[in-house]
């Protein structure tokens, strides 16, 4: 069963506290003070705008202003290795962007997908994308097999999917979830991005109503958000050989399905994988994460783009619930960001060694394969020589 937060007032805290545990099992306090960590947290994070990219401070949490500055300045630093592209505009009209991270190949190369800030509080989502981003370029230089990855594979990260909805967790309501598109004439904000996918759409887990933190939107990819990240992925599905879709928090690892307690076709595989992944991060700092189906071991959602991956044939597909357990939750301090990057970043790897092995062809650069067709084409002709010499001049 999953975990369920709820935020109360000092004065409210008793009479909910004794209906919560009529309903279940039991209830405690996981954060006496929600405010007052807020405010805790801001205050470490004023006074520390980075000028350019060697100033960039990868354990701390960053505005979009200064992630927009990020993203300009590692493509244009690596601009061998990193591009960045226009992905499209949300409701406010601020663009998303994604980042390629990859060798150029004149081959039809493999993708790999991943998505941050699709829920705006999740903080640590974004900055795991970064983090990621900085390690596949820091770490490609002597590091034989990424290397060789990043000739077959492109990365497609995509770090902060929810821009509004992160924008106004900086600037008005911290702990806000949904985009921030209008509904009800004007009277009501926001659809929960990870509700809005074409996956058995608004049919369990969510909410019809736009008050709600779960609204499933008005039909399904009706937010532009949605349909940005829809549009790219059904480009390149044939190509994408991973989805993974990254949150926070609970330390999870979830895979398809939500909307269903089916097994999925591949299930076993995706065990196999995931089981991989909580080892690595449990090897790294011995935190604890569990594995399994959404439905199973979190709870019942409809919409969820992990699912709808998973239906367009995408065969690999993640959800990541990262730190912590409950004790901050979305609040996590930014003295947790290195580690929860340190270890997520051993489980991902993880799964593009998977993908590696499984997944990808020996691979051959064309300029070996130039020299291997001339040595073979020498060889030849020699032995043409050496036939006709002997036939006709001995």
């Amino acid at each position: 069963m999953g975990r369920i937060p709820v935020v109360s007032n000092s004065s409210s805290l008793p009479f909910r506290t004794k209906y919560i545990n009529q309903l279940c099992c039991c209830s405690r306090i996981m954060i006496n003070d929600i405010q007052e960590l807020i405010d805790k947290n801001a205050a470490s994070q004023q006074n520390q705008q980075e000028r350019s990219l060697s100033d960039y401070n990868y354990t701390r949490y960053h505005p979009m202003g200064e992630i927009y500055g990020w993203m300009e300045d590692i493509h244009e630093k690596h601009s061998d290795l990193v591009s960045k592209h226009y992905m499209g505009s949300t409701y406010e009209e601020r663009p998303i962007y994604y980042l390629k991270i990859g060798w150029p190949s004149k081959k039809q190369k493999k993708i790999i997908f991943m998505d941050c800030g699709m829920h705006a509080r999740e903080w640590v989502s974004v900055a795991y994308c970064q983090w990621f981003v900085k390690e596949l370029i820091s770490n490609h230089k002597h590091d034989s097999e990424l290397n060789k990855v990043l000739k077959q594979v492109d990365f497609y990260v995509v770090p902060v999917l929810n821009v509004d909805g992160y924008v106004y967790t900086w600037t008005t309501e911290r702990l806000w979830r949904k985009n921030r598109s209008v509904h009800d004439n004007g009277t009501c904000y926001g659809v929960d991005l990870n509700r809005n996918f074409d996956a058995q759409w608004c049919t369990v887990g969510t909410d019809p109503y736009c008050s709600s933190l779960v609204y499933c939107g008005p039909s399904p990819a009706s937010e532009l958000e949605t349909k940005a990240m829809v549009t790219l992925i059904e480009k390149h599905k044939t190509e994408i050989l991973c989805y993974l879709n990254m949150h926070s928090y609970s330390q999870l690892i979830l895979y398809p399905y939500g909307y269903s307690s089916n097994i999925s076709a591949n299930n076993e595989e995706l065990e196999k994988v995931a089981t991989i992944a909580i080892e690595r991060i449990m090897e790294k700092h011995k935190t604890e994460y569990a594995q399994g189906r959404a439905s199973y071991i979190l709870y019942f959602l409809s919409g969820a783009s992990a699912d709808w991956a998973l239906d367009i044939n995408i065969k690999l597909s993640f959800i990541f619930e990262l730190r912590d357990d409950g004790t901050y939750g979305f609040e996590l301090p930014p003295d947790q960001i290195e580690p929860t990057c340190e270890e997520t970043m051993t489980a991902v790897m993880s799964i593009v060694e998977y993908i590696d092995e499984h997944y990808l062809d020996d691979y051959i650069e064309d300029n070996a394969i130039m020299t291997t067709v001339s040595s073979r084409l020498n060889l030849f002709l020699s032995l043409a020589f050496y036939i006709f010499y002997f036939v006709f001049c001995v």
